[in-house]
């Protein structure tokens, strides 16, 4: 009979990686609540429309990547990110009515049918910080540097901030127009993604990988729509604002105007982390402003502002955490005894094991000292006179006590 193997595109996570797992999802519960951010935990499945409105049906996470089944008549879609998830909560349980800002942490795991790669699944885990209430830019300035912190407290400090505004929705139609207007005696040129991009959503072009497209977009007259300042004079003191408070926070950032981030809500500030950790450059944070998102799912007029991290790509750039061992290991061929004394270590909050099989002493040593701290051996002389022998496995010193002595 053939093994039924994992699918494509999904990873067990085993147990020698969960250490590191385990690391990650604890800084993200220190840091976040430092900040006075609550966690929350949004359903694995939500109705599709939710993402169609929220994500944007001219994306590739909507038009290609999700996967969505039908149920009772009903569609529904596993969800390919969380903030959708999480809008659709804060207005559903009436958070708006709590006082401002409201800021809530996420983790857990997200599906896109894409190209498995490395540091990307199908099924894939993000942590991420959605901020709810605040208009002004020293919500962004401190969404970036909550996120900034958390990459250091993992150990990630050598960070570079990209960081762009693409306005309010006035500005990005202006910006739409006189890109399309640049772009279009190239049209036939561009790849079949881009053309498709052209109508639907014209920012997208900005972020294609195709070498023949990023020739095209590099043309003079081409990067002179780029580089030029189509911003209103209102989201551009928004980002100056922001820029001065990450001056006088000491961030390291730059203006990379192709920046435009792959979900339509985006407004305003956009902006990605990347660590040079490892020796090359690898994206490990995106987030930005979504304004109006609150507002097109059905709440009131919300302004937020957000990141994401996907968890595999930031687990590829540590190294590895050691599994804790056990503080002790019981060596002995009475099971009876062996399993009392486990039991009543266990309640005194000592994790312990036993050998369940009764194999030789020699065996249950070998055993103890790969996977515990201590040996406590309870043979037959120990049980009779009440005492048990402490064995130290890391310098293999040992002592005898009586049994209701045993201090770890």
């Amino acid at each position: 009979m053939a093994i039924i193997k994992v699918q494509k595109g999904t990873k067990d996570i085993l147990p020698t990686e969960m250490p590191l797992w385990h690391f990650m999802e604890e800084k993200a519960l220190e840091i976040f609540t430092k900040y006075g951010a609550k966690e929350i935990r949004t359903p694995i499945f939500e109705a599709t429309e939710l993402f169609a409105r929220g994500v944007g049906d001219t994306t590739d996470i909507v038009n290609k990547e999700m996967y969505t089944f039908e149920k009772s008549e009903r569609s529904l879609t596993l969800r390919p990110e969380n903030t959708a998830g999480v809008v659709r909560s804060f207005i559903e349980n009436g958070m708006h009515r709590l006082s401002a800002p409201v800021k809530l942490w996420y983790k857990g795991p997200m599906f896109r049918y894409e190209r498995p790669q490395a540091g990307r699944q199908r099924q894939f885990h993000q942590v991420g910080i959605e901020v709810f209430g605040i208009k002004q830019p020293t919500a962004d300035a401190e969404v970036i540097l909550m996120a900034i912190n958390y990459l250091k407290a993992l150990g990630l400090n050598d960070l570079t901030v990209e960081i762009n505004s693409l306005g309010c929705p006035n500005c990005r139609e202006n910006f739409k127009t006189q890109l399309k207007s640049v772009i279009k005696p190239y049209l036939s040129e561009l790849c079949p993604d881009c053309q498709e991009r052209f109508e639907k959503n014209p920012l997208r072009l900005l972020d294609c990988k195709v070498t023949e497209c990023k020739e095209i977009y590099a043309k003079p007259e081409i990067q002179k729509v780029i580089q030029g300042d189509f911003i209103c004079e209102e989201c551009s003191e928004h980002f100056n604002e922001l820029l001065g408070y990450m001056d006088e926070l000491g961030i390291k950032y730059e203006r990379n105007k192709l920046l435009v981030r792959g979900l339509d809500y985006y407004n305003r500030t956009v902006f990605e982390i990347k660590s040079n950790n490892l020796g090359s450059q690898n994206a490990v944070c995106g987030g930005g402003r979504y304004d109006s998102l609150v507002k097109n799912l059905g709440g009131e007029n919300t302004p937020a502002i957000g990141f994401a991290m996907g968890m595999e790509r930031l687990a590829s750039l540590l190294e590895g955490k050691q599994e804790e061992k056990l503080t002790a290991y019981i060596v002995s061929n009475n099971t009876r005894e062996a399993i009392k004394l486990t039991e009543e270590l266990r309640s005194k909050g000592i994790s312990c094991e036993f050998d369940l099989t009764n194999k030789k002493f020699v065996k249950q040593l070998e055993k103890a000292s790969k996977v515990a701290k201590y040996a406590l051996i309870l043979g037959e002389d120990e049980i009779a006179s009440g005492k048990i022998t402490i064995k130290n496995l890391e310098t293999s010193e040992q002592k005898t006590v009586k049994i209701e002595e045993l201090s770890l």
